[in-house]
């Protein structure tokens, strides 16, 4: 990103004068609908076509079937998945990312080109990994 496009972006979504409360909630705000250790993986999984339960968690190693199950609910419950169940035999379950929920889709790409980028700086607990 250029000097010029970068001065331009910060103009639009900084307010002036600067408000560190309102930056402060809108940080907040973010981490509090995509925070914690599974959520991201999740949307990840689910916009790459995992849509069923077990496909989900299959995708993501680590997570367990309660934690999944718990994330998945607090999720729909925020708009950002939509749950549907089809009356077959057995019933079908399947989850798919709901038009707000792709609205973290820049997000979620500069995430994954920063944590590339500096992945060798980063260090981690080994039994993190």
């Amino acid at each position: 990103m250029t000097d010029k496009k970068r001065g331009k972006e910060i103009a639009e979504v900084l307010s002036n004068p600067r408000s560190q409360k309102d930056e402060l909630q809108a940080l907040q705000d973010t981490i509090y609908v995509i925070g914690g250790k599974w959520r991201l993986p999740i949307i990840n999984s689910i916009c790459n076509g995992n849509n069923r339960f077990r496909e989900i968690e299959r995708s993501i190693p680590g997570i367990t079937t309660r934690m999944l199950s718990r994330e998945l609910k607090e999720m729909e419950a925020n708009q950002l998945i939509k749950r549907t169940v089809t009356p077959t035999v057995p019933v079908t379950v399947e989850y798919t990312a709901t038009g707000y929920c792709r609205t973290f889709g820049d997000i979620i790409l500069e995430m994954i080109k920063w944590g590339k980028a500096h992945r060798k700086k980063i260090i981690r607990s080994p039994e993190k990994d």
